[in-house]
């Protein structure tokens, strides 16, 4: 019998504050939930606008301890009433003045089990990202969960290809990436570097965007979420790409061993010819 995973994701538009922000995801999730899905992601920083499009201070108080803070217990009480794996990505307060862009990752039983620090920092007009972050520290961490072992990759850190491997190397099926994307120079890079990823390190990504244009400046987000299977072929239809949307899927994961069967690519690696890659 196939092995099929039923996944999540999540797009929205800012409501106008963190609290019905909450609200609303925490609304579809239960809806994915009640499709079936058995892992959900939510997109970047989800419960605030972008805050990036501009460089102000006070959005330093959308910061929260991971784990420990409100929503972070909020989300492992959803895992575990739905019985649901949650990614859920939030602004990480480690201590005063010290700030991430992360992901927590939380079990279908609620148990809280880590979280991925953004690696790869923007600093250019309208994603003023090292203003509120520091680059995530945590390495490429793979967590082994009730759908089986995913990683998580946040937004920009999808152009740079080492972190993908990483993850592939660790053994991740399902990789989730939350963004937060804009119309304009990358937006065709959107429906191509997820499936480009996918194939290279054969495993399925799940790519979320939001939608909708916010206060803070003149930035259109596109949506178009998607699932992409090893062979870089979309699950399914991608969401919209201008209102909410919540897509569920279902993954077939014995097509990672097909795939894996057929392009050997884990088996041709030479890693032993890798070294100047690494160099600074």
């Amino acid at each position: 019998m196939a092995e099929i995973i039923r996944a999540g994701l999540i797009q929205q538009q800012w409501t106008g504050d963190k609290e019905s922000m909450i609200r609303a995801s925490a609304d579809a999730i239960g809806r994915a939930a009640s499709a079936g899905a058995q892992v959900v992601c939510l997109q970047e920083l989800f419960y605030g606008p972008y805050f990036c499009q501009v460089q102000d201070a006070d959005y330093y108080s959308y910061t929260e301890a991971i784990p420990g803070g409100p929503t972070t217990d909020l989300m492992c009480e959803l895992a575990r009433q739905h019985s649901v794996v949650l990614v859920v990505p939030m602004y990480e307060e480690e201590h005063p003045g010290l700030y991430y862009n992360t992901a927590a990752v939380i079990d279908a039983d609620g148990t809280y089990l880590g979280k991925y620090r953004k690696t790869h920092l923007p600093q250019v007009k309208g994603f003023w990202e090292k203003f509120y972050f520091r680059p995530g520290n945590l390495g490429y961490p793979v967590f082994d969960t009730a759908v089986g072992r995913i990683g998580v990759y946040i937004c920009y850190d999808r152009h740079f290809p080492e972190g993908w491997r990483a993850l592939g190397l660790a053994g991740a099926r399902i990789v989730f990436n939350p963004s937060a994307t804009s119309r304009g120079l990358s937006q065709y890079l959107w429906r191509l570097e997820q499936p480009a990823a996918a194939v290279a390190n054969e495993y399925f990504i799940g790519a979320i965007n939001r939608v909708g244009v916010e206060p803070l400046g003149d930035n259109e987000f596109y949506g178009q979420t998607y699932f992409v299977d090893p062979r870089g072929q979309l699950v399914g239809e991608a969401a919209s790409d201008t209102d909410d949307d919540v897509i569920v899927r279902d993954l077939d994961m014995d097509q990672l061993a097909e795939v894996r069967d057929l392009w050997q690519f884990y088996r041709d690696r030479r890693p032993d010819q890798y070294g100047s890659l690494v160099q600074p």
